[in-house]
């Protein structure tokens, strides 16, 4: 009886390896695969009706073809939610509704339901991080991750166009300016970053660029993350980027990217910053760019 036991006891611990080998693959393949979805990411500002007209086109084609909005980052959500409602509807758009969780029903599984088979979900301007507060990890957030895979479009604009990355600028800096000196300097450790949505893992979003000259916080950013291509997104401006990591620019101005893979970064100890070589690319309408392989298309 004691032999048979032990032989017991090591077969259910080989089953238990076997299980944990089998989920650990799973999970593995799961997160490698590539999403047969796109983001729709707008830089602030006015928005063209071309362009919106674009949002609703490529969201008809997708499951329902049913556009959520998530205003949450408006500082007037409801007002927010039912104008991006109204204009959708206009653009023709059958089936719009708007939703402004909180964190306690984002955390709620039946409220995901709600966002199911959604052909397309657009995150409004305003604040990045009452969006991530939000949603960051809850069954809304795995609600939309599931539809980017299945390939509806996820769309934002300013603050909605910032949580789309891993690594999401915040709209903080921890030097205390006064009013009008905002991100006056490239140094290291200044800009404050939190965890994005991490819909694009390949890059960092910045917006209202050109406009609002943030030149200088998204240099200081990428200095210290040359894994990422910084993406700064002017006014009236989208990208769209395609399954395979590629993006188209539409839209009115610029859009500029900083690719710091092969420079040479070095910080002085007041966290001044040089950089030598890095490269630099100012894209409009109608060009591409391959975010794997770093170089205009």
């Amino acid at each position: 009886m004691k032999l048979q036991h032990i032989i017991f006891k090591n077969i259910k611990f080989v089953l238990a390896l076997l299980l944990i080998f089998i989920a650990v693959s799973t999970s593995v393949i799961k997160a490698e695969a590539a999403p047969k979805g796109y983001l729709f990411i707008i830089g602030g500002g006015n928005r063209p009706e071309s362009m919106m007209q674009r949002f609703v086109d490529m969201a008809s084609r997708v499951n329902s073809g049913r556009i959520v909005v998530l205003p949450m980052a408006s500082a007037t959500p409801d007002e927010t939610g039912r104008n991006l409602v109204e204009e959708f509807k206009n653009l023709g758009a059958k089936d719009v509704a708007y939703y402004n969780f909180t964190r306690a029903e984002a955390e709620k599984y039946p409220n995901a339901r709600l966002l199911a088979e959604s052909g397309g979900i657009f995150f409004s301007g305003g604040v990045q991080t009452r969006i991530t507060e939000a949603i960051l990890d809850t069954p809304i957030h795995q609600m939309i991750k599931q539809l980017y895979e299945q390939g509806a479009v996820i769309g934002g604009t300013s603050a909605g166009a910032a949580v789309m990355s891993e690594l999401m600028i915040t709209g903080d800096e921890r030097r205390k300016p006064e009013e009008g000196h905002e991100f006056e300097t490239i140094e290291s450790g200044n800009i404050v970053l939190n965890r994005g949505l991490g819909l694009i893992k390949t890059a960092i979003i910045d917006q209202h660029f050109a406009t609002r000259k943030r030149h200088n916080r998204l240099i200081s950013v990428i200095a210290g993350h040359p894994e990422l291509v910084g993406v700064g997104i002017d006014e009236s401006t989208a990208i769209i980027v395609s399954p395979d990591q590629t993006f188209l620019v539409i839209g009115e101005k610029n859009v500029i990217i900083y690719d710091p893979s092969k420079a040479k970064v070095n910080i002085r100890n007041d966290r001044a910053i040089s950089i030598r070589g890095m490269i630099m690319h100012v894209l409009l309408d109608g060009e591409r760019y391959d975010l794997k392989k770093r170089r205009p298309l």
